[in-house]
């Protein structure tokens, strides 16, 4: 089925407005994660000499863009709800830009690095290769884009007041060939768990060269 314009702002209004109403109980229930490991990942691949920009996207209420200043770096925040940017600005000193994820404006060649962590399930798969193509474009040549992602069947649809598109592996993989990366990693959290109890994808992919 072909999601239409009136489709996609609602699957945006309506996803949004899930998290507005348990702002707080999400801020309480995730600011101590640890995602140190997705961090590391995301900067050990960049080339070049820090600091690095940096572009959070779906940055929450803040705290990675507070992690990546406090390992000397400049991230800046993209969240598409109001209350969230205004508590990322409060807790990290950042810049946050208010954006809707399905309506971005980046400008091209900005950051070396793109941080999406936990965010780019919430695309429909019919927008993901637009969305990926306009985060390659705000890389820098050869720059990089880390993802996190709930991993499934290639399902898609409402999940309890949310929309996410659930991708396994080799289907994210041809997602993210098209739109113009080449694989670096790629793991499965929690770490140090059987498969079955990882339930996240995370993967690490360079801007190639050229058009996508």
């Amino acid at each position: 089925m072909t999601l239409g314009r009136q489709d996609l702002e609602d699957i945006s209004a309506r996803t949004l407005d899930h998290y507005d109403k348990r702002a707080g109980d999400f801020w309480k229930g995730t600011r101590d994660h640890d995602v140190s490991q997705n961090i590391a990942a995301l900067l050990r691949h960049i080339e070049g000499n820090p600091p690095f920009a940096i572009l959070d996207l779906g940055c929450g209420p803040g705290r990675d863009l507070k992690a990546f200043t406090a390992l000397g770096h400049v991230p800046v925040g993209l969240e598409g709800l109001e209350r969230f940017a205004a508590m990322a600005r409060e807790y990290s000193g950042c810049e946050v830009w208010q954006q809707d994820l399905l309506a971005l404006e980046l400008p091209e060649g900005r950051f070396e690095g793109v941080f999406a962590n936990a965010v780019l399930f919430h695309v429909p798969g019919q927008e993901l290769p637009r969305v990926l193509r306009e985060l390659r474009a705000s890389l820098r040549p050869r720059g990089v884009l880390f993802s996190s992602n709930p991993r499934g069947e290639n399902e898609e649809g409402w999940n309890r007041g949310r929309y996410g598109a659930y991708h396994d592996l080799e289907t994210w993989r041809r997602f993210m060939t098209a739109a113009g990366f080449a694989e670096l990693e790629h793991y499965y959290r929690p770490a140090g768990l059987p498969r079955e109890r990882q339930p996240w994808l995370a993967s690490v992919w360079r801007r190639r060269s050229g058009n996508a």
